[in-house]
């Protein structure tokens, strides 16, 4: 049994660790309530643009430079991560997914793969490969707005537009509450409509289109990207804060834990120090007796 100092140290120790992680969880929460209000308030628009844009396919006759699909000689691959860690598996599932994507594209020898991350977490294990990381914004996360980050996404819907991608994939964590989120990998570029995307055509009647199809679809197209790229943030930052408290809510029911073991090792190893001062002081009084 350890002695009462280093039991001690442990109990100042591991307090110290409980508060701080209390601390975290609650700076957590403030910050996942509003990811979540703007993730949950996002999604009606984004999933209404996508079914109007979604409802014209191919059949329609109306194509865009956005839906130009081509032999995937040039792919870029968009990896969103955090900035910071103590959240968990966040960001271990998506470097994971990530390096397995690489590794596929490797294998199918492609002319070029590259890679833009948006998270330092993605930025630091990826720029250990030569000639993969593009580019970097990892400060797009710490003030997200629809300004910046539609202005990234500009930039690669005219990359695209231009030739030197063929192919776009983004991989991300879709929030779904605080304690799950959801690892997708999408393809954002070329535009696959919704019919072809299940296999058979599907009429809907309640969208009327004026003045034309081909207009508002080149109209809307690259608006419905922007929001659709700018959707994919607001989910990975909503998940990262979700998965942020609930390890620190863990990590405090674990500091908890642990400070009662502790605690009631302290309380053993005191009694038997007192236990072992009585019997000398007896066994001292007795062999002065005799």
């Amino acid at each position: 049994m350890a002695n009462l100092k280093e039991v001690r140290t442990r109990i100042a120790s591991v307090s110290s660790t409980q508060q701080i992680t209390s601390a975290m969880k609650m700076v957590s929460a403030a910050k996942f309530r509003k990811a979540q209000n703007a993730i949950i308030g996002m999604r009606p628009y984004a999933a209404q643009f996508n079914e109007i844009i979604g409802s014209i396919g191919t059949n329609d006759g109306v194509q865009t430079p956005y839906h130009d699909i081509r032999r995937a000689d040039r792919v870029l691959i968009v990896v969103v991560t955090s900035n910071k860690g103590l959240c968990g598996a966040f960001n271990a599932n998506i470097i994971k997914q990530a390096s397995a994507r690489v590794e596929y594209y490797r294998g199918e020898k492609v002319e070029h793969l590259s890679m833009i991350t948006i998270g330092k977490k993605a930025t630091e294990f990826f720029s250990k490969q030569a000639d993969l990381v593009e580019e970097s914004h990892d400060n797009l996360l710490d003030a997200p707005s629809f300004e910046n980050i539609s202005a990234l996404c500009e930039t690669i819907m005219q990359r695209f537009c231009q030739k030197q991608y063929d192919k776009v994939e983004i991989i991300y964590n879709q929030f779904k509450n605080s304690i799950q989120q959801i690892l997708s990998t999408e393809q954002f570029l070329p535009v696959i409509p919704k019919s072809e995307k299940i296999g058979e055509r599907q009429e809907n009647s309640d969208f009327l289109f004026e003045p034309d199809k081909e207009t508002l679809l080149r109209e809307m197209v690259p608006m419905a990207l922007r929001s659709d790229f700018y959707r994919m943030i607001l989910d990975s930052l909503a998940a990262e804060h979700g998965a942020r408290m609930t390890a620190m809510q863990k990590a405090t029911d674990n500091a908890t834990e642990l400070l009662k073991d502790l605690k009631l090792s302290y309380n053993k190893a005191r009694q038997a120090a007192i236990t072992n001062e009585i019997i000398e002081i007896v066994s001292g009084s007795e062999a002065l007796k005799s």
